[in-house]
């Protein structure tokens, strides 16, 4: 039987949707809500559903270590799926399709199908569509010869875990300003295990991010990328990925929205642009960091880790 946790913020405004998809999936009892100090009733909503609620200061949110947490609430759970408060599961059958993936023994880490949410407009559609496409794909260490950093694709708004595979290679990592399942999928697969898509498993979830916050995000990609370079190192590129998506878009945008064109283009010359500054983030004052990354709490945190670590080796 699956165990579900769920990060949250300030949740309330979205709960009665997600939570009642939600228990047409699981039972209560199954669920752990990990609340992040929310100011609204998120936390007395997870309560009243009958979820178990793990309340953390905000300060100490982070997207591993935070997921952790839940990891170690369900000790004796053998399947962990991870969403995220805005991912509103389509059917009842969404995390069963999801979990039988693991009746496969090599498998240690499935993830669902993310459609637009309802109303979405056309370019954030077209990303939905274009990373979880109604085919499914297992992949294991050999496919980086040829999808190169696809290979690792994965997302903790809506996957699932093998816990004794999770655990073998120490669990999510804490110490990232994000993609902690992408860290996590490379990790699985270095050991032999392997990583399905599930279209079958699906959940409404998507963003209409600003041009100004897809810059941000592709800024933290580029954090990531410097921070943990053995990910390229050890799969390669995107194989042309970038350009894949968009000539997509244009494609997508050309039958639907031709006026959403100039925004596209440069929405993605500002994404490459945020994803190269991020690259060189290391020669960036961490004030100028934290004003340009979508994670403004993971540069304090990182501020008050490298304090110690300079505290501890001048004591020593």
């Amino acid at each position: 039987m699956p165990s579900v946790i769920v990060p949250t913020l300030n949740a309330a405004s979205q709960w009665n949707e997600f939570a009642a998809a939600l228990l047409q999936c699981v039972s209560p009892d199954q669920v752990v809500i990990i609340d992040s100090a929310s100011t609204d009733r998120t936390a007395e909503l997870a309560h009243k559903a009958g979820f178990a609620v793990i309340s953390i200061d905000r300060a100490a949110f982070n997207h591993g270590g935070t997921r952790q947490l839940g990891v170690e609430h369900f000790r004796d759970a053998d399947i962990l799926v991870f969403l995220t408060q805005d991912a509103v599961l389509t059917d009842s059958g969404s995390i069963r399709h999801l979990v039988r993936a693991f009746d496969d023994p090599t498998v240690a880490a499935a993830y669902g199908r993310q459609l637009p949410r309802p109303g979405a407009e056309a370019i954030e559609a077209h990303a939905r569509l274009f990373n979880y496409p109604e085919i499914s794909q297992k992949r294991d260490f050999s496919h980086r010869t040829r999808l190169g950093f696809k290979t690792i694709f994965i997302s903790n708004s809506f996957a699932a875990y093998r816990r004794s595979a999770l655990l073998s290679v120490g669990g999510f990592p804490s110490d990232v300003i994000f993609g902690e399942d992408t860290i996590t999928a490379a990790r699985l697969l270095q050991e032999g295990w392997k990583i399905e898509y599930v279209p079958k498993a699906r959940v409404f979830h998507s963003h209409s991010y600003s041009i100004k916050q897809d810059f941000k995000r592709y800024f933290d990609i580029g954090v990531l990328h410097s921070r943990e370079s053995w990910l390229v190192e050890t799969f390669g590129t995107s194989t042309g990925e970038g350009s894949r998506f968009i000539k997509s878009e244009i494609a997508y945008l050309m039958s639907r929205e031709k006026s959403r064109i100039p925004q596209s283009i440069v929405r993605s010359a500002l994404k490459l642009a945020g994803y190269k500054l991020g690259l060189m983030e290391r020669h960036l004052p961490p004030a100028i960091k934290a004003r340009l990354s979508m994670h403004r709490a993971f540069w304090s945190q990182s501020e008050t880790v490298l304090a110690k670590t300079i505290a501890l080796s001048s004591s020593e």
